[in-house]
């Protein structure tokens, strides 16, 4: 019988595709669940593997945290430094609340001022898609970020609730950190480090999309910094 050349092409690529495809998911296994509709989305056998918020912020960040994203600041204790400000790079832990029975985790990409920061962050306004770069607001009487609006793609604007947030999980020891190194600074975070993962081009291009679209207070904020 004779195979064609293309055929045989085709079964390399998946063979050598098979090992990154499972290591993505195991990696999304041992997180019960991640996203803010309380649901857990694995690959379907003819479908790509969906995004979670707590993959997502855990390779974002570099914070080694597994398990629910209401579990993570619990987690952190004695792991990682924990605090009330935001900081480029830190985690947003938002505890559950409303029709998210499980939280969410958000990593922090730019800081504005000391009301304004943007976030990169999956699963929030669209299930399993990636969104970059967009804005999430200090509504708290405090000024201490315990509740936030987060931008929502659907309305195109941010949203009404006023999340509560529990803090921010910063990607350094326990009491490594100073204050002035958590001041509110206007800064950027790297490129995104999903690139690599199965499954991830398609939400990473409707990621820049909301980015670009989506969010024109975001878009607007960036203009001036």
């Amino acid at each position: 019988m004779r195979v064609s050349k293309s055929f045989m092409a085709l079964a390399f690529v998946a063979t050598i595709a098979a090992p990154a495809t499972a290591s993505v998911l195991g990696d999304m296994a041992n997180d019960s669940n991640a996203g803010g509709d309380g649901l857990t989305r694995f690959s379907q056998p003819r479908g790509p593997a969906k995004l979670e918020c707590v993959p997502y912020a855990r390779v974002t960040s570099g914070i080694q945290i597994y398990g629910d994203a209401h579990t993570w600041w619990g987690q952190a204790k004695g792991r990682y430094a924990t605090g009330r400000m935001p900081r480029v790079g830190a985690v947003m832990a938002v505890d559950p609340h409303n029709n998210s029975r499980l939280g969410h985790v958000a990593t922090v990409s730019r800081i504005i001022d000391s009301r304004t920061i943007l976030l990169s962050h999956a699963n929030w306004s669209y299930p399993g898609q990636i969104e970059r770069n967009v804005t999430a607001l200090d509504v708290s009487d405090a000024n201490d970020w315990s509740e936030v609006r987060i931008w929502y793609g659907p309305a195109h604007n941010l949203g009404t609730t006023h999340w509560p947030v529990r803090g921010f999980i910063y990607n350094a020891r326990p009491g490594s950190l100073k204050n002035t190194d958590l001041a509110v600074t206007p800064r950027d975070i790297g490129g995104d480090r999903l690139a690599g993962l199965a499954g991830a081009k398609p939400a990473a291009r409707a990621g820049k999309a909301a980015r670009d679209k989506g969010d024109p207070i975001g878009r607007i904020i960036g203009d001036r910094y």
